[in-house]
């Protein structure tokens, strides 16, 4: 029999092949629908956009303020900001919200930069401001100062850390509670369990507790370790931090319930939660800001929970904020933990 019969071994091994491949809708979704996913989402992150003006603050109330705002209040690049005073425009700038400051310099003539040089737009938002400027004042010609601005929670790394704190309490929740129900589940111990008299909330809950001692050691080392090797200490409250913390790892214990409560095989549970957590880590402002994405995404991107625990690790670790900023963060990762645990248990599967 030659091999290229359709009846051969050969020929017979590789349609099995293909069958197995096209009947694991999991495999086709990783191979094909995954990398079409991320396409879409950092396109939609960095996608080709009208040229935005450069917003600029001129602190209002300042020595030689007038001057700067008459030089800068018509330029077509430059969208002025003249009505903060000096504190509110430097946390503008050290949140991002604003790309220079220009302060006068008292009754002198002149004025300084204030920027963050790491940071592109504001490199640019100075070019064009400087421009601007020598042209209002050709015959003077001022020399500029130029200020690298370091305020406290103003670099990447400030914003980094708590994104990576958000992203690590994502992945402790889905791995470390729906591998481990899974697991549980193929070395049939879930059906052991269901013999002895406990009830089901006594297992979530004693899994989530459980896992959440490993995340508070793992937490308070991460955040001793960034505040040795890059000094970024925690501005809030502390006992804040610990709430943000708490909540988040019980609201993605339950969506690891949740995506553990009928999985049978490792592989489905390991598709189910890498689908939950690449989207969330682009979507949700873990490495980039989530206003790159459009308008109109963000009353779902806002709606996360990754979203809202980055938000308020960010607010207390980098702007000191208390109880009194983070109620919308706590109240959308309440309602993920409650409606998680509520579905993941009725969905829940023993054998």
């Amino acid at each position: 029999m030659t091999p290229d019969r359709p009846s051969s071994p050969l020929w017979q091994l590789t349609i099995s092949r293909f069958k197995e491949f096209l009947r694991e809708p999991a495999a086709l979704f990783w191979v094909y629908g995954f990398p079409i996913l991320l396409c879409v989402i950092l396109g939609l992150a960095f996608r080709n956009r009208p040229v935005e003006k450069m917003k600029v603050d001129v602190p209002a109330g300042m020595a030689g303020a007038e001057k700067l705002v008459d030089a800068l209040k018509n330029d077509p690049q430059i969208d002025l900001a003249k009505d903060f005073d000096e504190a509110t425009s430097r946390n503008r700038l050290r949140t991002a919200t604003t790309t220079l400051v220009i302060l006068p310099i008292g009754t002198a003539p002149g004025y300084e930069y204030l920027l963050d040089p790491t940071r592109p737009d504001c490199v640019h938002a100075k070019n064009a401001a400087e421009a601007a400027l020598l042209r209002y004042d050709q015959p003077n010609r001022t020399q500029p100062k130029r200020i690298t601005f370091e305020e406290p929670g103003g670099r990447y790394i400030d914003f980094l850390i708590p994104g990576l704190i958000g992203m690590n309490l994502m992945g402790g929740g889905l791995f470390g509670i729906g591998f481990l129900f899974v697991d549980m589940r193929v070395k049939k111990l879930l059906k052991r369990l269901l013999a002895t008299p406990m009830r089901k909330r006594d297992l979530f809950l004693s899994v989530s507790i459980g896992r959440f001692v490993f995340v508070a050691i793992d937490i308070l080392f991460f955040l001793t370790f960034a505040y040795i090797a890059f000094d970024i200490k925690v501005r809030g409250n502390w006992l804040a931090l610990v709430v943000m913390v708490v909540l988040g790892a019980f609201c993605f214990s339950g969506i690891g319930l949740l995506i553990g409560s009928r999985a049978s095989r490792m592989e489905v549970a390991a598709g189910l939660m890498n689908a939950v957590m690449m989207p969330s880590w682009l979507l949700c402002g873990v490495f980039f800001s989530a206003k790159n994405y459009p308008d109109t995404m963000q009353p779902f991107i806002q709606a996360l929970p990754l979203t809202a625990l980055n938000n308020g690790l960010r607010a207390v670790i980098n702007d000191g904020a208390g109880f009194e900023s983070i109620w919308l963060p706590v109240l959308i990762l309440l309602a993920w933990t409650v409606a998680s645990f509520a579905v993941g248990k009725k969905l829940f599967k023993w054998n």
